[in-house]
């Protein structure tokens, strides 16, 4: 079984930082890309970031430029530093990882429960 966790969400105010977290963990061959998404109340789910194994990294265009994405391959783990926030980027956000578990096994997708961030003054 593969885990995805994240941690780091919380209450922030306009203009300023936080850091999110998620580990991978469980049976583990090799944890292909990576990503953020975030779903806020009444919307469709979008992506954020995602960040291949070599570390190529794509971005929402509303994020571009105050969101940074980090990946950690020996330790399967990928962060999001946050800065600049605005009110709509609240949502909560989840993490996604494609993870093959054994050499010869195939690639499934994981996603993480998810942790809330909300901006607001």
């Amino acid at each position: 079984q593969v885990q995805v966790a994240e941690s780091g969400g919380g209450l922030v105010l306009p203009g300023g930082s936080l850091r999110l977290s998620c580990v991978v963990s469980g049976r583990i061959f090799r944890v292909n890309d990576m990503a953020w998404y975030r779903q806020a109340p009444g919307k469709e789910r979008e992506l954020v970031a995602r960040v291949t194994r070599r570390g190529t990294t794509r971005y929402a265009d509303s994020v571009k430029g105050r969101f940074t994405a980090s990946r950690h391959n020996a330790e399967n783990t990928l962060s999001l530093r946050m800065d600049m926030v605005k009110p709509e980027d609240t949502a909560v956000y989840r993490c996604f990882a494609n993870v093959q578990s054994d050499l010869y096994g195939s690639e499934d997708d994981y996603w993480g429960q998810g942790t809330q961030v909300t901006v607001s003054s």
